[in-house]
């Protein structure tokens, strides 16, 4: 492992990338956090469960605007990122796809938010939330992904959290001022992500003039099996807290988005490492599988070994990271902490092996692992959550992350594992 560890310092341009990365990614990560213990200080627990509900929603409707171009979009930029008018193509393709998709889905879900009674008591923080929905629209961090532009990731990333933080001081002042939270995060998105989508436009000429209808069309109906796995894997992520609120009230959902934003710091690190590392795989892995194997067990051995160190820490610090967020009832949300410290561990195997399994162009296997995987989940999340409450939410999380992991192994097992050895 240290042998490997020294030849990747020895790439200089992905150290430096990795560096990079790594340092916006971690701003991206730690600014909510300096936020929060002012936010349930000003609102609540009730009134930050009711604000996790909406971002959790938010972020369940931003795939069906992705519609997989976080995957597909990546891998075809990272495969083809030589040929200027290919990249071209894909750009303004994808782009026009996501504009008629974000109109639909805004119609849609503002008739839902309007007339089902769940989402109509809190409409207002509901429609406000849609910001972020807009703010994913115009994110083009897929695109700098596949051509490994770390640095105007990092940026954007810097750039929309800086608005959040400073919009929270100063605008979050009493508790009825909890419906503008989301909002502020989708301003952050929309001034970052735009300014960063038109550095791109007039970086590489890109116009949009050329698109072609049949290409739009095509990609819709390609795109439409690992769109249709996300809404699955989206369901898996976002779906609990929802539940929560369902069952228990918006206060146990309080007491949840608390042990999930810290457990989340790490979730979203090991996603956001999967984006990192997914592009590179996804060109090594056309090349040669024997040095894309070296690589991938470089990075996510590394990685692995961080994570555990890191939940350790939390493990056997509980009581003082809990304290931080001023919660009501800090040995009970301790105690539930202590368990969920367990689903990044395991997450930091599930990802990598999600890489592999993508990175082989195994869509359809993944498509119908991640349905049944997350059908599995959610049942187990509604059957336990009315009895066991959070406690029940935690454990069956960390039963269908084991699932996945085997399943993922056993899938690229034999075309990898064994001839790499």
């Amino acid at each position: 492992m240290l042998k490997k560890a020294t030849l990747v310092l020895k790439n200089q341009k992905q150290f430096s990338n990795l560096i990079t990365y790594g340092f916006g990614q971690g701003f991206n990560l730690v600014t909510p956090l300096l936020v929060i213990p002012y936010i349930v200080l000003i609102c609540g627990e009730e009134g930050y469960g009711k604000i996790g509900v909406g971002m959790a929603l938010a972020f369940f409707i931003m795939i069906f605007i992705d519609y997989g171009s976080e995957i597909t979009g990546v891998h075809q930029v990272a495969v083809n990122r030589e040929d200027k008018n290919k990249l071209e193509d894909i750009f303004i393709t994808t782009y026009t796809a996501k504009l008629l998709l974000l109109l639909a889905v805004v119609f849609i879900i503002s008739l839902l938010f309007h007339f089902i009674p769940y989402f109509s008591h809190e409409k207002k923080l509901f429609f406000l939330s849609l910001s972020m929905v807009v703010g994913q629209f115009l994110n083009p961090t897929w695109f700098l992904q596949g051509v490994e532009n770390f640095k105007w990731i990092t940026l954007l990333n810097i750039l929309s959290k800086i608005i959040y933080l400073v919009g929270i001081f100063v605008f979050i002042n009493k508790p009825s001022d909890y419906i503008y939270c989301n909002l502020i995060w989708g301003i952050g998105m929309i001034v970052a992500n735009g300014i960063s989508f038109v550095y791109i436009i007039k970086t590489h000429s890109f116009s949009f003039s050329n698109t072609k209808k049949e290409a739009v069309l095509k990609l819709v109906k390609d795109n439409f099996s690992i769109f249709s796995s996300q809404i699955f894997v989206s369901l898996q992520m976002y779906s609990p807290i929802v539940l929560i609120s369902f069952f228990g009230g918006n206060a146990m959902a309080g007491q949840y988005k608390i042990i999930d934003q810290i457990i989340v710091i790490f979730k979203t690190y090991i996603l956001l490492f999967f984006n990192y590392v997914y592009p590179k795989v996804c060109y090594l892995l056309d090349k040669s599988k024997q040095e894309a194997m070296n690589f991938w067990k470089t990075y996510n051995g590394l990685n692995f070994i961080f994570i555990v160190i890191s939940m350790l820490a939390i493990y056997l610090f509980s009581t003082q990271v809990v304290g931080y967020f001023n919660p009501k009832g800090i040995e009970e949300i301790c105690s539930l902490l202590k368990i969920a410290v367990f689903i990044p561990i395991i997450q930091a195997i599930t990802i990598p092996l999600k890489q592999l399994v993508l990175g082989s162009n195994k869509q359809s296997k993944y498509v119908r692992i991640t349905m049944i995987v997350t059908i599995l989940s959610l049942l187990l999340i509604v059957i336990i959550t009315p009895i066991y409450k959070v406690f029940g939410v935690l454990i069956a999380l960390i039963i269908t992350e084991i699932i996945s992991s085997l399943i993922f192994y056993f899938t690229i097992k034999n075309e990898l594992f064994i001839r790499s050895s």
